[in-house]
């Protein structure tokens, strides 16, 4: 029961650090429009939640404007449980493909991209669901501040890189069939990574912990 607390606690503090960094570096104060990856809300975590739970600060605060929210194929973390949350708790969610994404940057006003992390090494880079790479490398080019949500429990000051973090590989079936109605050639090559890397440089608005957001050059520093 303590550790389930200090989850929702450490949460609920990665919300207020990362909602007040956000609006600080916005035009006017907000209100904001943010894009999430993946579910990284109450159904991933005790409670409140990582980057849904800075979603969910500036929706308290009446600083947020709108949340894009990626399906995140193949196991559709973000259609089936991100958009849900959201939904459930009245916040503006809009679910999109995860091949709009950049789209969604430009088009859509997106400010800030917020995603979670399932690890952070020592030099900053970041473990996330397959397509968090991508993301950073679209808000990059057009200049949108990157950020990852995390608790200090997720940083490896032991792994020097994410070169180091083991990659799980999925089934090609999660690729060519939904629901157990084939989608594609049976025997077709399939390469289906369940995480992928970011690096740290890519990393542009910073790592919120509960302690605070840092440049993920300061993080093993700072922890």
């Amino acid at each position: 029961e303590g550790l389930l607390e200090k989850d929702r606690s450490d949460n609920r503090s990665i919300g207020a650090h990362g909602a007040s960094h956000i609006l600080g570096r916005v035009p006017g104060g907000g209100p904001v429009t943010l894009l999430t990856h993946c579910n990284t809300g109450t159904l991933a975590t005790a409670g409140y939640g990582t980057a849904l739970g800075v979603v969910r600060a500036l929706h308290e605060r009446g600083s947020l404007s709108r949340v894009f929210c990626t399906e995140t194929r193949p196991y559709n973390q973000g259609s089936r449980l991100s958009a849900l949350e959201l939904r459930h708790d009245g916040v503006p969610v809009t679910l999109i493909a995860d091949s709009a994404a950049a789209a969604a940057m430009r088009e859509r006003g997106v400010q800030a991209v917020v995603v979670g992390a399932d690890r952070v090494t020592a030099n900053g880079d970041v473990a996330n669901k397959i397509g968090t790479f991508q993301l950073a490398v679209a808000a990059r080019h057009m200049g949108i501040p990157f950020y990852v949500a995390a608790p200090s429990s997720t940083c490896d000051p032991t792994l020097a890189s994410g070169r180091l973090i083991p990659i799980e590989e999925r089934p090609g079936t999660e690729l060519t069939q939904l629901g157990g109605v084939l989608l594609a050639e049976p025997e077709v090559d399939v390469w289906n990574p369940a995480f992928d890397v970011t690096p740290h440089e890519l990393i542009t608005g910073g790592i919120i912990t509960e302690w605070g957001v840092f440049a993920p050059s300061e993080l093993s520093r700072a922890l």
